[in-house]
């Protein structure tokens, strides 16, 4: 089996339009996305090789130094599969994104560094 990272994404627009729901259905859908998820990784407690969690602010570094910047992830995971097709559709219709304003789940493989594997 390989390890891969799925990196959960989204945009502003779609966190604008969950911060637009009335509290009583975003709530809702809030405990119904939080149970779903919940039982995802139940689902699947055997082949996460690292549960990751939700990314805050992003910083960027480069040659010119650190600044402030923007991006779509949204968290991520590690996990186990024997091919990344098997790994990419573990996540089909995933709460993140099935319940959640995620906009979807990237999956690549976790390589070995060159000359250590």
């Amino acid at each position: 089996m390989k390890n891969f990272m799925a990196v959960y994404t989204g945009t502003p627009d779609g966190m604008e339009k969950w911060k637009k729901l009335d509290d009583a259905t975003r709530t809702g859908k809030e405990q119904q996305g939080m149970k779903a998820w919940g039982d995802w990784m139940e689902t699947h407690k055997a082949i996460i090789v690292f549960g990751g969690g939700p990314l805050g602010k992003t910083k960027r570094i480069t040659s010119q130094g650190v600044a402030d910047t923007r991006n779509n992830l949204a968290g991520f995971i590690v996990i186990k599969a024997e091919s990344q097709d098997a790994a990419a559709r573990l996540f089909l219709n995933h709460p993140h994104f099935a319940i959640f304003p995620g906009d979807g789940v990237e999956v690549m493989e976790c390589l070995p560094i060159p000359g250590q594997g």
